[in-house]
């Protein structure tokens, strides 16, 4: 059993709970996308990072989790060595689509970074 949360939802007379499973390898990323709900991680297998504007948050290992609120453009990427396996819940409101493709920003490289730092040890 895991504990992820607490998810910050805005008010809405209706929510959809979208569930993903993902298989990445290292270095693979997400396409760059904002969400209109929070977003909660969870991976079975490797390592995560998550960049948005001015940050990236890491967590390793096996059953590690990483949230994100409503809004920010964000990247998506498995960094280590290993291929991350994982799950991931979309808490949006119903009358909005839960994931929309963006090119208005451009990440700083700070996951990819992240990754070639573990490439070297």
């Amino acid at each position: 059993m895991a504990d992820v949360g607490p998810l910050q939802v805005a008010p809405a007379s209706t929510y959809t709970a979208e569930y993903l499973r993902s298989v990445f390898l290292p270095g693979t990323t997400a396409p760059l996308h904002t969400h209109s709900g929070p977003e909660a991680f969870f991976a079975l297998t490797g390592d995560t990072c998550l960049e948005s504007p001015n940050r990236a948050r890491v967590a390793r290992g096996r059953g590690n989790s990483l949230m994100i609120e409503a809004g920010p453009p964000m990247l998506l990427m498995a960094i280590g060595k290993v291929s991350r396996r994982g799950f991931a819940l979309i808490l949006h409101d119903a009358n909005q689509p839960a994931t929309t493709m963006t090119k208005a920003w451009q990440p700083q490289g700070l996951c990819a970074a992240r990754f070639a730092a573990d490439q070297t040890q």
